[in-house]
């Protein structure tokens, strides 16, 4: 599986909606939060390795309704206990 953190910038007052919009809508998704900065949310997915991150993030995630901006980073390996 391919590992993506995608942050996202929402219109005033929509960072909630599509926060349960992602949860609800993207079976890619493992998790999201509400986050302070620049960006509004971050979620992590999980791809399948044929799929391309391109096409996903910008006909998937961009289009999504409140969403102004999206900044992705590809996580390459996971490091910790377990």
């Amino acid at each position: 599986m391919q590992t993506i953190y995608v942050q996202f910038k929402c219109r005033p007052g929509a960072a909630y909606r599509v926060a349960d919009r992602l949860v609800e809508e993207v079976e890619e998704i493992s998790e999201v939060y509400s986050t302070s900065g620049h960006y509004d949310l971050i979620a992590k997915f999980y791809l399948d390795p044929a799929r391309d991150i391109g096409h996903f993030v910008t006909e998937r995630l961009q289009v999504l309704d409140g969403v102004s901006d999206t900044f992705t980073t590809v996580a390459f390996k996971a490091f910790g206990r377990g």
